[in-house]
């Protein structure tokens, strides 16, 4: 179990992270700049924060208040970076090793070695260096490196930003299993909600320094809660909104009253609907549009409308759909089911 509770100022910029990780994935997703990478570096021991704690599996690596702050090689703690920093004047194997410069008994050290080389499938390139090496290689042997150390806990920072998009969804599938045969604490730093969706078990949305909630992943996504977390999530299509009723939302951008299948609070903020969530047969907020513009994706179209009364200079409203289902003539209607209207509030 890790808790963090800590506090960081850099120039404006104030980070003020508070939450707990237990075993499986936990994502932090969230825009460049927003103190994802940071949160990892202070947890990491690599930057110390101005207060706070943090323990991990009862142990205190950082704490304020009682003067502690262990040195990063005593909290146990893997961190792979995003450019992996291999050592490119040493073979795999030298690489590998300096994961266990701690470890003196020879035996031991290459048991460990050959233990975490067949996990990760590295046997064959013991003796190859970085420069002769696949990204995807280099990843895992970048692993090997903290895995052969047995961390508490294991931190990834952006582990596929510098991959092809081919090798990523490949990588990705690997990772899964690999994070299910370590079974410990992860967190893992993502600007992708692809990758912390099919990676993750619970994700923290990050917004300028806070989480700004920390909930299942499937969750999340079903009902994001803020407008930050419906953008990351991917929702394109979000407007301001107020109260019209226990079950009724007024969306002046749109020039929409909607039905909702949930209870509104007095704080919403404003609605988001999915590019998914149209139907032409949807009886419910159902309305005219007109079409503005339409984009051809390999396996989908993006079709882009606007209501009828929608304001001026608002943004498009965006509608995918798969290819086989696009009707042959634009509707002059579309409809929403109240289930599919996310409301949102400011916390």
């Amino acid at each position: 179990m890790l808790s963090v509770n800590i506090e960081k100022r850099l120039g404006k910029f104030r980070l003020q992270v508070a939450f707990e990780a237990a075993e499986g994935v936990t994502g932090i997703l969230g825009a460049s700049g927003c103190g994802k990478s940071m949160t990892l570096r202070c947890i990491a021991g690599i930057e110390k924060p101005d207060k706070g704690s943090i323990v991990l599996n009862g142990q205190t690596l950082f704490d304020s208040d009682q003067g502690i702050d262990l040195p990063p090689q005593k909290r146990r703690v893997g961190y792979l970076f995003q450019n992996y920093a291999l050592f490119p004047n040493m073979t795999v194997k030298k690489n590998i090793l300096c994961g266990l410069r701690g470890e003196k008994d020879s035996v031991k050290r290459q048991e460990a070695l050959q233990h975490v080389m067949k996990l990760l499938q590295l046997e064959e390139l013991e003796n190859h260096h970085p420069s002769q090496i696949s990204g995807g290689q280099a990843q895992r042997v970048a692993l090997a490196r903290i895995l052969v150390n047995c961390p508490r806990l294991l931190m990834l920072d952006e582990p596929f930003s510098a991959l092809d998009s081919h090798l990523r969804e490949h990588l990705q599938i690997e990772m899964k299993l690999l994070l299910e045969k370590y079974g410990g604490t992860v967190l893992m730093v993502t600007h992708s909600r692809n990758e912390a969706y099919h990676l993750c078990d619970r994700i923290a949305p990050m917004d300028v320094g806070v989480f700004l909630a920390l909930k299942p992943t499937k969750a999340l996504f079903a009902d994001p809660g803020t407008i930050v977390a419906a953008a990351v999530t991917g929702c394109k299509n979000i407007a301001a909104a107020t109260k019209a009723g226990e079950y009724e939302v007024e969306v002046p951008e749109w020039g929409l009253r909607l039905t909702t299948g949930q209870p509104v609070r007095e704080d919403v903020c404003a609605v988001s609907i999915r590019a998914h969530y149209f139907g032409v047969k949807t009886v419910q907020n159902r309305f005219p549009i007109y079409q503005t513009d339409e984009m051809e994706e390999p396996f989908e179209w993006i079709i882009r409308f606007r209501f009828n009364g929608q304001k001026e200079r608002t943004p498009d409203i965006w509608w995918r759909l798969p290819k086989d289902c696009r009707p042959q003539k634009m509707p002059e209607e579309l409809g929403v089911s109240p289930s599919d209207i996310l409301l949102l509030y400011s916390k």
